[in-house]
């Protein structure tokens, strides 16, 4: 059945695994860094959430090129996806400049933080070396949305998992000095994870010029009068829809994660250890919500798909299958939480910490019941906001997500520390803040207004014409 748990599955499980491979990669990490010094758990987090906020705007508007060819594909024009995933990879490369030029923002938002000086230090060593290599953030989404769009997410977990498989290894040797390599400590991390993910692009750009549609689509070129470097340049019709379409998507991701990374930096106020046990419990809770991102990017193609197939039955049928599918492993994992509390806060113990894990576990075990709790509500947030902007609905999500980041959790939480409130107090409102924003994408995907949204054109640019001998391969 179009849009049902077969089909989701056959897309899901791939992004699902991949994103899990991504997670375990993130959680190692952590709990290396954990090992290797407190200053280096308290300053990951902060330096990886604001790193990723400053880059994920281009992230987005490069990746949504993958929403085009989910379309494209869904209307059966393969060499259309090809021209939008080349798009997208120059949206990424143009991000670059832009990407550093933000560095000096970054490097002052730790300088006011009022954290303690050895972990800004730490933080901006960090945070320095991941916007040096930010690029490949947007190159891998632009390259990976093109096998997320046309069904082949295979390519997504083969590559990312064999990146983040690096990057484990690269932390090992890099963070402690094994294998020859000197003991770099944090920035040991921070250069394992740009190398693991230039080698991933690397290894999915492989793939995508070795692709039949691909080299078709340079062959149809030079049948076309065109040359063949002409096929890879940049075109102003589709780049502008594209652009058009992405820019929401991009500026809310930033204002989300941008009131997220607020909210994590406001805790850092709250002293050593509340900022130990929040980073803690949110390395955790990615064990939760990295996979939940996979149901979300599933929704986002197969809606995609149907949307640009005009089957908006099966697209609607599809969000709520990726939804019920999403609710069972938050489940799952849910217990995880309620049952073992202790033994995830032991895999974070520092071996120069001033703090036992018993003393983290008096709000670390509240923050985890507070994570189930809203767990729920989260996966109803990532879904369906996937879905959305898999049926181009970029627009709402965009001021759905400002509204709740900027109108609800950060003045709240800035309200709450006047006020003198502590950690569990922030991680309340955090929890308030996500169910307001699932109840508004509940209503928007209920209310059908994004069924009649059109992405793409009927028939844009050059005409797809199937092969008929077997010359061109």
């Amino acid at each position: 059945m179009p849009g049902g748990y077969r089909e989701m599955w056959n897309i899901a499980a791939p992004l699902i695994l991949s994103m899990a491979s991504y997670t375990i990669m993130q959680f190692s990490d952590r709990v290396f860094l954990a090992r290797f010094s407190s200053v280096a758990i308290q300053a990951t987090l902060p330096a990886g959430v604001l790193a990723h906020t400053l880059i994920c705007f281009f992230q987005a508007l490069a990746g949504y090129a993958g929403t085009f060819s989910a379309h494209y594909h869904g209307a059966r024009e393969p060499g259309q996806c090809v021209r939008a995933t080349v798009q997208g990879l120059w949206l990424a490369l143009a991000s670059w400049p832009l990407i550093m030029l933000l560095t000096p923002l970054g490097l002052w938002v730790f300088a006011v933080s009022g954290h303690a000086q050895d972990v800004v230090a730490a933080e901006q060593l960090y945070f320095l070396i991941l916007m040096a290599g930010g690029v490949a953030v947007p190159l891998n989404s632009a390259i990976g949305g093109y096998f997320m769009g046309i069904g082949r997410t295979k390519v997504n977990l083969y590559t990312n998992a064999a990146g983040c498989a690096l990057n484990v290894f690269l932390n090992y040797a890099m963070i402690f000095g094994h294998f020859g390599f000197p003991a770099a400590g944090i920035a040991g991390a921070a250069w394992a994870t740009v190398i693991s993910s230039f080698v991933t692009c690397l290894m999915q750009m492989a793939v995508f010029i070795a692709d039949d549609e691909v080299r078709l689509y340079a062959v149809l070129s030079i049948r076309a009068g065109q040359r063949r470097l002409t096929a890879w340049l940049p075109e102003r019709q589709l780049l502008a829809r594209i652009v058009r379409f992405g820019t929401p998507s991009g500026f809310q991701r930033l204002m989300d994660n941008g009131s997220f990374a607020l909210f994590v930096m406001l805790t850092g106020r709250l002293g050593e250890k509340a900022l130990a046990a929040s980073n803690i419990a949110l390395s955790i809770n990615n064990l939760a919500f990295a996979p939940l991102l996979g149901f979300g990017m599933a929704a986002a193609t197969v809606v995609g798909q149907h949307q640009g197939a005009r089957n908006a039955v099966a697209a609607q049928r599809a969000g709520y299958t990726a939804l019920k599918m999403g609710l069972l492993y938050m489940c799952m994992i849910g217990i995880t939480f309620v049952l073992f509390p202790r033994g995830y806060f032991e895999l974070f113990k520092s071996r120069d910490a001033t703090f036992s894990t018993n003393e983290l576990l008096t709000v670390g075990r509240t923050m985890l019941l507070l994570m189930v709790a809203w767990g729920v509500f989260d996966t109803i947030s990532i879904v369906l906001s996937g879905a959305l902007k898999g049926a181009g609905d970029t627009r709402f999500v965009m001021f759905w997500m400002i509204a709740g980041g900027w109108l609800c959790l950060v003045p709240g939480a800035l309200f709450l520390l006047l006020r003198g409130c502590g950690i569990i107090e922030l991680w309340c409102w955090l929890a308030f803040y996500i169910c307001l924003l699932a109840g508004g994408f509940w209503w928007r995907w209920r209310k059908g207004r994004w069924k009649s949204i059109q992405l793409i054109e009927q028939r844009e640019g050059m005409e797809y014409i199937p092969p008929v001998t077997d010359e061109i391969h």
